[in-house]
């Protein structure tokens, strides 16, 4: 078993389904978004958040093991903003 799959799970019922540190609501992209778009240490965000920092770790790296998906649903996400502000 692979670190990433340890500390990372998906539950439908939970945030969407959205993978996610194991025992939080803290998703993966969440991770993501902070740290990488951000630039917040991840360190930071475990202690800011009260996370596991190995479950932080490891959502960089799901990240990176699904990188195209997950950039997908931020591109996504940028897209659903830009329609709104269009027709509002």
């Amino acid at each position: 078993m692979t670190a990433s799959i340890e500390h990372i799970v998906s539950d439908p019922d939970i945030v969407f389904g959205k993978p996610r540190i194991a025992g939080t609501r803290f998703s993966v992209k969440d991770v993501v978004g902070h740290h990488l778009y951000n630039g917040i240490p991840l360190e930071v965000i475990s202690a800011k958040w009260e996370l596991p920092l190995a479950g932080v770790y490891a959502a960089i790296a799901y990240y990176y093991d699904h990188k195209k998906e997950i950039d997908q649903s931020f591109a996504d996400d940028d897209e659903f903003v830009a329609v709104m502000k269009r027709e509002n």
